[in-house]
C-alpha cells in the first residue's frame, strides 16, 4: 500500500501583483499558516512622507500545509500557482524558514576581527541565534556581510552579523 506523506512543510506560493497581503489574510482565515516576510520602506509621496511594509519578496507568500491541503490554497482567491523547480512544487527546508524569520525579526550589529575570511568563502555560523548555518562571505569592507542562498526561490538574503559567530569552512 502506497503511504502518503502527511507532514506539513513550507511551500512558496505565486500570487496576483500587489496581493500578498490579501493572499495572507484569506488563507490565515481559512486556518492555514503563512509567513509574508516584510520590510518596511520609506515612501515618498507629492504631500507627504510615510513609512509603509512591503513584502520583501514581490508576489510570494509562504504556506505551512500538507498535501490535502493543496487545492483550499488554489482556490483562494489571489493565488496563482504553487512555484515549481524541476517538475516538482518547490519547500523551503524548515531551517530555512527559521533562518528567515529570525532575522528578520531582530536587529544585528556589526563587529570587527582580526580573522581572515575572504570573498567567496564558505563560513559557518557557530554560536548565536544563526549557530549550525552555512554561508558565503560576500564582502569585508568594516564589517562581515554574509549570503545565504534560499536555493527554493532562486532568491539571496544578504545579512549582517556579529563576526566572532563566524568561521571559515
Amino acid at each position: 500500500m502506497l503511504k502518503i506523506d502527511e507532514r506539513h512543510r513550507w511551500y512558496p506560493i505565486y500570487t496576483k501583483p500587489r496581493f500578498e497581503k490579501k493572499v495572507a489574510e484569506n488563507l490565515l482565515k481559512q486556518g492555514i499558516e503563512v509567513y509574508l516576510p516584510s520590510q518596511k520602506i520609506l515612501k515618498q509621496w507629492s504631500d507627504r512622507k510615510k513609512w509603509v511594509d512591503e513584502p520583501l519578496f514581490k508576489s510570494y507568500v509562504f504556506i505551512h500545509i500538507n498535501y490535502l491541503q493543496y487545492d483550499q490554497v488554489v482556490r483562494t482567491p489571489g493565488v496563482v500557482r504553487f512555484i515549481y523547480f524541476s517538475g516538482k512544487i518547490a519547500s523551503v527546508p524548515d531551517m530555512e524558514m527559521n533562518f528567515l524569520q529570525t532575522y528578520l525579526s531582530g536587529d544585528f550589529t556589526v563587529e570587527t576581527t582580526g580573522q581572515f575570511i575572504k570573498s567567496g568563502d564558505k563560513v559557518k555560523i557557530v554560536s548565536g541565534k544563526f549557530k549550525g548555518y552555512e554561508a558565503e562571505m560576500v564582502s569585508y569592507q568594516n564589517e562581515k556581510r554574509l549570503i545565504l542562498r534560499i536555493d527554493a526561490l532562486g532568491q539571496s538574503i544578504l545579512l549582517n552579523i556579529p563576526v566572532a559567530d563566524v568561521i571559515s569552512k
